[in-house]
């Protein structure tokens, strides 16, 4: 978990954005985001870059999570995503939290690793559901 100075308008969830996994994730998320708090941008686009975190994580295997000042990865990001979005899912972010959290970042390295056997890799210049203005004011580059 890193600080953050700037002050948070709302949670990003940086994701690989090379990854199908990864994008469907995504796409579940803002599928039941209904509150439309989540907002989300690519660990390879200037948005991450441009965050001014000496020791933010580099690593394209992990989902980063900037929430309340703070960075979050791994199955904490996963469970304050859930959490975040609130009801049954928000329950089940509570109950998720209560596992061991070597646990729980053991199972989200094991889903980590075999991701682009999973789902595959997202080719650059693919053809994507054009998103809704709603849905586009939540994607940053």
């Amino acid at each position: 978990m890193i600080s953050h100075p700037q002050e948070d308008v709302g949670p990003i969830l940086f994701y690989d954005g090379e990854c199908g996994f990864c994008n469907g994730a995504v796409r579940w998320f803002l599928a039941r985001d209904r509150r439309g708090v989540l907002r989300f941008a690519p660990l390879q686009g200037p948005t991450y870059a441009s965050l001014p975190l000496p020791g933010k994580p580099l690593d394209m295997s992990t989902m980063v999570l900037l929430m309340n000042g703070r960075l979050h990865t791994q199955s904490s990001a996963s469970v304050r995503l859930l959490r975040a979005i609130g009801g049954a899912w928000g329950m089940i972010g509570a109950l998720l939290w209560v596992v061991p959290k070597p646990l729980r970042d053991l199972g989200y390295r094991l889903v980590a690793r075999h991701r682009y056997r999973i789902a595959g890799r997202v080719e650059s210049g693919a053809a994507c559901a054009v998103p809704t203005p709603e849905t586009a004011r939540r994607l940053l580059p």
